[in-house]
């Protein structure tokens, strides 16, 4: 099997090699770990849950690997630009060895100052000897990790395609797991005639969400989700998407605007997530954010999660926390293949938090590493 070949590799390589590997070494496993959740989730009895658990866990393990790929990358290098430097000095010193490895013989008699001189031209060689023997053994093993690192990088690479692809296919079961269930409590029905009006006259995000609270049609047939209030939360909720920071409120974009709210870089096509329990109060296209999910964890607190690709649930209903809530793009690709090592983080979403009618910093919600 592919990973296996791939620890094994890793097991033969040399030290430094094996130090810059060690995520992809963890990556493996990691892989391995999320192909048995998806044969677990077969049988689960809350497939989305499972199916969840295995996404999350492909999206780990390809991460590892791309960092484990990148640090070899790095590594290889760095060990090529070094040996480049010192090619006169490598040259220098192969021809020393060269000339030091043959065996004593009468053309020790030909030594200009006869055979005292050749005594003392071979003091001088066995003194220098053992410092030859050294650089060539540094220059054996610099050429010996920078071969480990580019078999690493060739089996990593396939370990890393094979993934993708199993983790397109956990994807997919996901979308169908999501468009089957049946069993989420509904807190109330959609009105879609006063959605869509509500739409078309809102002109801004702020005025979107405070019409929010008419939306609400219909008798409500489920308590709110449990657990009412999670401000003793504040603060500690994990982001609902893997990424880093890219803008914190306030900062203005490439094009001058600035907004309340984080912009989260992620991956193509990474899984978002609901970080609480909460009602879905929109789902789809709004202004020039792109596709929507406001989220209702408890009353007067919404999180608008913006630039989705594609959208779980319908309005009305309460979701678990952990449930997915949608995916990313495919880093304007429109190809999966985005996802491997040359893609980065090429999709942003947009996290704003309103307490009320008022956007407050998400970082007093969410832990971040920023700020």
């Amino acid at each position: 099997m592919r990973r296996l070949v791939l620890v094994l590799a890793l097991a033969a390589a040399p030290a430094f090699a094996q130090d810059a590997a060690e995520g992809a070494r963890q990556a493996a496993r990691d892989l391995e770990a999320a192909s048995l959740r998806m044969d677990q989730a077969e049988g689960a009895s809350d497939r989305v849950a499972a199916l969840t658990d295995a996404v999350r866990a492909y999206e780990d393990g390809l991460a590892a690997m791309r960092t484990g790929l990148r640090a070899a990358a790095v590594r290889e290098t760095e060990i090529t630009r070094k040996l480049r430097a010192q090619e006169g000095e490598v040259s220098q010193l192969l021809g020393a060895l060269m000339s030091n490895s043959g065996r004593p013989g009468p053309q020790v008699m030909l030594h200009p100052e006869g055979p005292l001189g050749s005594a003392r031209a071979g003091m001088l060689v066995a003194a220098v000897a053992p410092g030859l023997n050294a650089r060539a053994e540094d220059l054996r093993a610099d050429l010996e990790e920078v071969a480990a690192l580019r078999q690493l990088q060739e089996n990593a690479a396939e370990t890393l395609q094979e993934g993708l692809s199993e983790v397109q296919a956990a994807r997919s079961a996901l979308s169908q797991a999501i468009a089957d269930r049946t069993d989420l409590p509904q807190r109330y029905t959609e009105d879609q005639i006063r959605t869509a009006i509500l739409i078309s006259s809102t002109e801004t995000l702020e005025g979107f969400a405070s019409g929010l609270a008419d939306l609400a049609g219909g008798e409500e047939v489920a308590t709110a989700p449990e657990g009412a209030s999670i401000d003793d939360r504040k603060g500690d909720l994990p982001l609902p998407v893997s990424g880093v920071v890219l803008r914190a409120p306030g900062e203005e974009d490439a094009a001058g605007v600035a907004r309340p709210g984080l912009v989260i870089a992620t991956r193509p096509q990474a899984l978002v997530t609901t970080p609480v329990a909460a009602t879905i109060r929109y789902n789809g296209p709004l202004l020039d954010y792109g596709l929507v999910t406001i989220l209702e964890p408890q009353p007067d607190l919404l999180f608008v999660l913006a630039g989705l690709d594609r959208v779980f649930g319908q309005m009305g209903q309460v979701l678990p926390e952990g449930s997915p809530v949608g995916l990313m793009g495919s880093g304007g690709t429109g190809s999966p293949t985005s996802e491997t090592t040359g893609a980065g983080r090429t999709e942003t979403l947009y996290i704003e938090v309103r307490e009320g009618d008022t956007p407050v910093d998400p970082r007093t919600w969410f832990a971040t590493d920023k700020g």
